[in-house]
């Protein structure tokens, strides 16, 4: 947006303008995260970006800081400004500090490779490819102009069709086109589907009409291009005595055929010429077929020609394919939103207050839903926490971990003991064969005294921190363990126990923390998380150092921690333990 259009663009924190700009629509942004796209407008300044809940743009990611950038106007123009971040904003690859934005700046902020920012991105809408189409189909093309002009002006169509999302009009006008510009009788395209059937994607005559029926053209020239990838060029059939036994030229009095394989641009290194490449038939899209019955008409174009429209033909498909998925991809997305939603009003976790322990938590998915749940429940004297890892990623397992979370919350709250807690959630899981998914979970309940029973089944073993903070810090871990749940019917659970102090800490965390990795394919592991642990009485420097550590590698599993502080029964946590 010039600067003359944002002159008048008044600026308040209450992230309301009172004035417009002068062309009544304030710049955007265009916000990608993992494949899903939304828009923000930049309505007020500053407008900010980081990972705490109040900022404009959240990112929920450990290597985006918590106050990380901002987008500020100043005299009508937009800087991008880094807030002392601790991995760097962005703006096209580059690390900045601040810098003046431009239409169409990529920035990013930390986290490089899942989410990234357009700033104030053209509308690219398929209206401007419709009037395109419409100016296209009356186009005349004069009769004399030379096959470098034609050529060209083919090619800025091509390139200008590739904006359009609706292939049939993008095949029509490709079709209108190349006729004009072959003088050829007929035009078709031919178009492989998924399954490698081919079917007929388009014809047009030179008067316009629409054809839908192929029935008389050369079937068998066109399975031999196709079959070996190659041109057919036939100008003349009369001279042509290897054509005589195909009926249908024979029938229709077909004088030229033309058949040129549809093929997607090479992505890979060309081979030398000692190994030139074979024929790929899992390259080729499909086929362009121009017949006349005249020679004079088609012969006039030249095979360079010819050979450059059907590989912008080519382009042009594969271009509003590309299109027509990320549609899909988008309204999939959507759909995911929603569950991602529902899911999370479904879990979502009000931590109950006791006179005894302070618990925090805190989940960070790798995708939209995750397979990860934690849960605390208060009965009488006594709190529960549990923690949970369902295998999978995706839908699958975020509907898995809704039910389990629902059939343990209700175990807990009726006091069940433990062992039959998951006992029963064993027993569900493995007559219903959900998929063959199983889980991973740890449960553990602890009085006013501090007494504690737990389960482990097959999870990640808690650490028990004493001292944490101090020079004279222990962590140990309960190693009580059994099956995680889901695989083996009849399976049997038992419980452990084991004893806080005021002032311990019981950590209890995902395998997506231990395994974590950096851009070497190193685990966080255990030892890193006992180090931190011992060193810090908050749960935030663990994601801390789980950002520190991966860098710009991307989480590959959801992260969750659960921090349960036993106070002792009368809330001191300092007492019975000096040391902290």
């Amino acid at each position: 947006m010039p600067p003359s259009q944002i002159t008048n663009f008044r600026l308040g924190s209450s992230g309301n303008s009172s004035q417009g700009s002068s062309s009544g629509v304030f710049p955007s942004i265009l916000v990608v995260e993992e494949g899903a796209q939304r828009n923000l407008v930049l309505n007020h300044s500053p407008f900010t970006v980081g990972r705490k809940a109040d900022r404009d743009l959240v990112i929920a990611d450990p290597r985006v800081s918590r106050e990380h950038a901002e987008i500020v106007c100043e005299s009508g123009e937009f800087f991008m400004v880094d807030t002392a971040s601790r991995h760097g904003s962005f703006v096209n690859g580059q690390r900045v500090q601040r810098q003046q934005l431009r239409g169409g700046d990529r920035l990013e902020f930390g986290v490089r490779d899942s989410v990234y920012v357009i700033f104030h991105p053209e509308n690219r809408g398929s209206n401007s490819a419709r009037e395109f189409l419409d100016q296209l189909s009356v186009m005349h093309v004069s009769t004399d102009v030379n096959d470098i002009e034609k050529l060209s002006l083919f090619l800025d169509a091509a390139r200008k069709l590739n904006t359009a999302g609706v292939l049939d009009e993008i095949l029509v006008t490709l079709l209108d086109t190349t006729l004009k510009l072959a003088q050829a009788d007929r035009a078709y395209v031919f178009l492989y589907e998924p399954d490698g059937t081919l079917r007929l994607a388009g014809g047009r005559n030179e008067k316009g009409v629409t054809l839908l029926d192929d029935a008389t053209i050369s079937h068998s020239i066109l399975e031999d291009a196709l079959r070996s990838n190659s041109e057919f060029l036939l100008t003349d059939n009369s001279q042509a005595i290897e054509f005589e036994e195909r009926q249908s030229i024979v029938a229709y009095d077909l004088r030229t055929i033309i058949c040129i394989p549809l093929r997607k641009r090479p992505v890979q290194a060309a081979r030398s010429a000692a190994t030139p490449a074979e024929p790929n038939k899992g390259e080729v899209l499909g086929a362009l077929y121009l017949d006349s019955r005249s020679t004079r008409k088609v012969s006039a174009v030249s095979h360079e020609i010819l050979s450059a429209i059907a590989t912008e033909a080519a382009s042009v498909v594969e271009s509003a394919r590309l299109v027509q998925a990320e549609e899909a991809a988008r309204g999939y997305q959507k759909e995911l939103s929603i569950a991602a939603s529902i899911q999370q009003g479904l879990m979502a976790v009000s931590i109950p207050h006791v006179p005894f322990a302070r618990v925090n938590a805190r989940n960070l998915s790798c995708r939209e839903t995750g397979g990860d749940f934690y849960d605390a429940v208060s009965t009488e004297d006594k709190l529960a926490v549990v923690i949970a890892d369902v295998c999978g990623k995706g839908v699958s397992a975020a509907l898995m971990a809704t039910t389990l979370q629902g059939m343990i919350y209700t175990h807990l709250a009726a006091s069940m003991p433990l062992a039959d807690t998951v006992t029963a959630v064993n027993n569900f899981l493995t007559q219903k064969r959900v998929n063959e998914k199983y889980a991973t979970l740890f449960i553990a309940r602890v009085n006013s005294q501090g007494d504690v029973e737990y389960v482990n089944c097959g999870h990640v073993l808690p650490l028990i921190v004493s001292g944490a903070g101090t020079a004279q810090a222990q962590v140990s871990r309960p190693d009580v363990s059994n099956l995680p749940v889901g695989l083996i019917p009849g399976a049997v659970y038992e419980s452990g126990n084991f004893r806080l102090n005021p002032g311990d800490r019981m950590l209890l965390v995902t395998d997506g923390v231990t395994e974590a990795e950096n851009c070497t394919g190193e685990f966080f592991d255990n030892h890193r998380l006992d180090a931190i642990a011992a060193q810090s009485t908050s749960m935030e420097d663990i994601f801390g150092a789980i950002a520190d550590f991966c860098g710009a590698t991307a989480l590959s599993d959801d992260c969750t921690v659960v921090d349960l502080l036993y106070t002792g029964p009368d809330g001191n946590p300092t007492k019975g333990n000096p040391t902290r």
